[in-house]
This record gives structure tokens, sequence and C-alpha cells, in this order.
């Protein structure tokens, strides 16, 4: 079970390119756009910023830093694609429902992120992904069994 969760499954070349497309769409837009603008504006953010598990908003700020910043960057890349995607998975559910309250004015984008990355941690980050070459132990693709 420990195993399956670093292994690329067998799919076909098609859909490890939209697991591709995928991770590179939802890791790069959260890199740039939220995990990089914390980091830079840290101090200017961290007496506003929400504290929605009562770990202190230093604590909190930071966890999602780390999130947003290394977990999109292992998962823009498909490294441990499936811890990544369920780190950012717990970044967006606790986004959504306790920080936005679900409302779907101001909780929208947190809903779609989280979207995204619940289905790069069930599917994986497939085989175009640094997990392939992490773990060679991983399914060829069909076309790369021909091959080889």
């Amino acid at each position: 079970m420990f195993k399956k969760l670093f292994t690329p499954s067998d799919d076909s070349d098609l859909t490890s390119m939209a697991l591709l497309v995928a991770r590179l769409w939802f890791g790069l837009a959260m890199l740039f756009n939220h995990g990089l603008d914390k980091f830079a504006h840290f101090h200017e953010i961290i007496d506003t910023f929400p504290d929605p598990l009562g770990l202190g908003q230093e604590a909190s700020l930071v966890l999602v830093i780390c999130a947003e910043v290394l977990g999109s960057l292992l998962l823009a890349v498909g490294l441990f694609t499936r811890i990544a995607a369920a780190v950012l998975v717990i970044d967006m559910f606790v986004a959504f429902l306790m920080v936005h309250k679900t409302a779907m004015s101001g909780g929208e984008l947190p809903f779609l992120y989280l979207a995204g990355y619940v289905t790069l941690l069930i599917a994986g980050g497939g085989l175009f992904s640094l997990d392939t070459v992490a773990f060679p132990h991983a399914n060829r693709s069909r076309i790369q069994k021909r091959e080889g």
C-alpha cells in the first residue's frame, strides 16, 4: 500500500500528459499567485492572517506558506505528487471551510483548487513526473512496454 503511494500508475500517455498539464497548472498557479506573495509579504500580513485552527497567526501563516510554496513546487515537478497534493488538499479544505466559510462568493477559488488537488491526489503525477525517476520500479506506459 505504501509503495502504491509513490508509484505512478500504468496510465495511457495521453492521461499522463493531462496529469502533467494539471500538475503544472494548479501547482504553478498556486505558487506564483498565492505562495510566493505570502512568503514575500510575511511580516506585512502576519497580523491580519487568520488563525482557523488555533495555532497562532504566525504558525498558521508558516504552514500555509510551506503548503503553497513547497507543496506547489513538488506538485509541479511531480515529486512525491500524492503527498504534495494531500498537503494542498488540507490547505484548501481549511481555506474553503474555515476561512471563507464555504461562501461561493469568497470561497470559489479555494473550492476550485481543492477539486484539482483532489484529482491529483487520486490519480498521482502520471508517467511524466519525477516520481518515475525517483521510484524506477514504476509501471511504464503501454508505448514504452511495446518499445522495451
